[in-house]
Protein backbone atom coordinates (compact mmCIF):
# COMPACT_ATOMS: atom_id res chain seq x y z
CA UNK A 1 0.00 0.00 0.00
CA UNK A 2 1.38 3.39 -0.92
CA UNK A 3 1.46 6.30 1.50
CA UNK A 4 0.93 10.03 1.23
CA UNK A 5 2.82 12.58 3.32
CA UNK A 6 1.80 16.19 2.68
CA UNK A 7 1.33 18.99 5.19
CA UNK A 8 -0.04 22.49 4.59
CA UNK A 9 0.05 24.95 7.49
CA UNK A 10 -0.67 28.67 7.78
CA UNK A 11 0.73 30.53 10.74
CA UNK A 12 3.16 33.16 12.01
CA UNK A 13 6.88 32.84 12.61
CA UNK A 14 7.80 32.63 16.30
CA UNK A 15 11.37 33.80 15.68
CA UNK A 16 13.58 35.15 12.90
CA UNK A 17 14.72 32.45 10.43
CA UNK A 18 18.09 30.93 11.35
CA UNK A 19 20.17 30.48 8.18
CA UNK A 20 23.31 28.35 8.00
CA UNK A 21 25.28 26.56 5.32
CA UNK A 22 26.26 22.89 5.47
CA UNK A 23 29.74 21.74 4.29
CA UNK A 24 28.44 21.01 0.78
CA UNK A 25 27.47 24.68 0.48
CA UNK A 26 23.69 24.12 0.59
CA UNK A 27 21.69 26.67 2.57
CA UNK A 28 19.40 25.44 5.34
CA UNK A 29 17.10 27.57 7.48
CA UNK A 30 15.04 26.66 10.51
CA UNK A 31 11.75 28.41 11.20
CA UNK A 32 9.48 28.32 14.22
CA UNK A 33 5.81 28.39 13.23
CA UNK A 34 2.78 29.07 15.45
CA UNK A 35 -0.50 27.76 14.04
CA UNK A 36 -3.76 28.75 15.75
CA UNK A 37 -6.67 26.32 15.98
CA UNK A 38 -9.84 28.37 16.54
CA UNK A 39 -11.95 25.22 16.96
CA UNK A 40 -9.92 24.02 19.95
CA UNK A 41 -10.43 27.04 22.21
CA UNK A 42 -7.71 28.99 20.35
CA UNK A 43 -5.11 26.33 21.06
CA UNK A 44 -1.78 27.11 19.39
CA UNK A 45 0.41 24.46 17.81
CA UNK A 46 4.15 25.20 17.63
CA UNK A 47 6.00 23.50 14.76
CA UNK A 48 9.65 23.54 13.68
CA UNK A 49 10.15 23.88 9.92
CA UNK A 50 13.32 23.12 7.95
CA UNK A 51 13.84 24.84 4.59
CA UNK A 52 16.62 24.15 2.07
CA UNK A 53 18.56 25.89 -0.71
CA UNK A 54 17.17 29.04 -2.38
CA UNK A 55 13.97 28.81 -0.34
CA UNK A 56 16.04 28.99 2.85
CA UNK A 57 17.93 32.03 1.59
CA UNK A 58 14.69 33.80 0.58
CA UNK A 59 13.08 33.07 3.95
CA UNK A 60 16.11 34.49 5.75
CA UNK A 61 16.12 37.57 3.54
CA UNK A 62 12.41 38.45 3.55
CA UNK A 63 10.88 37.00 6.75
CA UNK A 64 11.13 37.92 10.41
CA UNK A 65 9.42 37.08 13.69
CA UNK A 66 5.65 37.51 13.32
CA UNK A 67 5.61 37.14 9.52
CA UNK A 68 2.55 35.22 8.27
CA UNK A 69 3.41 32.30 5.97
CA UNK A 70 1.88 29.28 4.29
CA UNK A 71 4.18 26.25 4.51
CA UNK A 72 3.74 23.22 2.28
CA UNK A 73 5.91 20.18 2.86
CA UNK A 74 6.20 16.76 4.49
CA UNK A 75 6.21 15.56 8.07
CA UNK A 76 9.31 13.82 9.42
CA UNK A 77 10.38 12.43 12.80
CA UNK A 78 13.93 13.37 13.73
CA UNK A 79 15.85 11.58 16.49
CA UNK A 80 19.11 12.40 18.28
CA UNK A 81 21.01 11.50 21.44
CA UNK A 82 20.81 14.11 24.19
CA UNK A 83 24.38 15.20 25.02
CA UNK A 84 23.52 15.91 28.67
CA UNK A 85 21.53 12.80 29.58
CA UNK A 86 22.58 10.37 26.86
CA UNK A 87 18.92 9.54 26.25
CA UNK A 88 17.45 9.22 22.78
CA UNK A 89 15.20 12.18 21.97
CA UNK A 90 12.92 12.90 19.04
CA UNK A 91 10.40 15.32 17.59
CA UNK A 92 8.19 15.83 14.59
CA UNK A 93 9.03 18.64 12.19
CA UNK A 94 8.13 19.82 8.71
CA UNK A 95 10.55 19.78 5.78
CA UNK A 96 9.18 22.58 3.59
CA UNK A 97 8.95 22.31 -0.17
CA UNK A 98 7.19 25.66 -0.60
CA UNK A 99 6.93 28.71 1.63
CA UNK A 100 4.52 31.46 0.60
CA UNK A 101 4.93 34.86 2.19
CA UNK A 102 1.49 36.14 3.14
CA UNK A 103 0.47 39.75 3.63
CA UNK A 104 -0.59 41.20 6.95
CA UNK A 105 0.13 39.89 10.41
CA UNK A 106 1.49 41.47 13.55
CA UNK A 107 5.21 41.30 12.88
CA UNK A 108 5.25 41.97 9.18
CA UNK A 109 8.17 40.70 7.22
CA UNK A 110 11.08 42.40 5.64
CA UNK A 111 9.28 41.95 2.32
CA UNK A 112 5.82 42.23 0.87
CA UNK A 113 3.98 39.07 -0.12
CA UNK A 114 5.43 36.63 -2.59
CA UNK A 115 6.45 33.02 -2.63
CA UNK A 116 9.56 30.98 -2.30
CA UNK A 117 9.63 27.53 -3.82
CA UNK A 118 12.24 24.79 -3.87
CA UNK A 119 13.05 25.39 -7.55
CA UNK A 120 14.03 28.97 -6.79
CA UNK A 121 11.12 30.75 -8.49
CA UNK A 122 9.72 33.53 -6.38
CA UNK A 123 7.80 36.78 -6.33
CA UNK A 124 4.80 35.72 -8.39
CA UNK A 125 1.91 38.13 -8.82
CA UNK A 126 -0.61 37.43 -6.05
CA UNK A 127 -2.93 40.19 -7.25
CA UNK A 128 -4.47 38.01 -9.99
CA UNK A 129 -8.25 37.89 -9.92
CA UNK A 130 -10.24 35.65 -12.24
CA UNK A 131 -12.44 37.59 -14.66
CA UNK A 132 -15.99 38.19 -13.47
CA UNK A 133 -19.10 37.57 -15.55
CA UNK A 134 -19.32 41.24 -16.45
CA UNK A 135 -15.72 41.62 -17.63
CA UNK A 136 -14.48 40.19 -20.88
CA UNK A 137 -17.27 37.64 -21.30
CA UNK A 138 -20.30 38.12 -23.45
CA UNK A 139 -23.56 36.71 -22.12
CA UNK A 140 -25.15 34.08 -24.35
CA UNK A 141 -28.40 35.28 -25.89
CA UNK A 142 -31.47 33.37 -24.71
CA UNK A 143 -32.46 30.43 -26.90
CA UNK A 144 -36.01 30.44 -28.16
CA UNK A 145 -36.93 26.75 -28.33
CA UNK A 146 -40.45 25.35 -28.36
CA UNK A 147 -41.26 22.95 -25.50
CA UNK A 148 -41.92 20.15 -28.03
CA UNK A 149 -38.22 20.16 -29.03
CA UNK A 150 -36.94 19.47 -25.48
CA UNK A 151 -36.18 15.71 -25.17
CA UNK A 152 -37.39 15.31 -21.56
Amino acid sequence: MSSFNKVILVGNLTRDPELRFIPSGAAVATLGLAVNNPRADNETLFVDVTVWNKVAENCSKFLSKGSPVLVEGRLIYRTWDDKNTGQKRGKHEIVAETVQFLRGGSGGGRGEGGSSQQDGYSDFDQSYEPPSQGKGRQAMPPVDMPDDDIPF
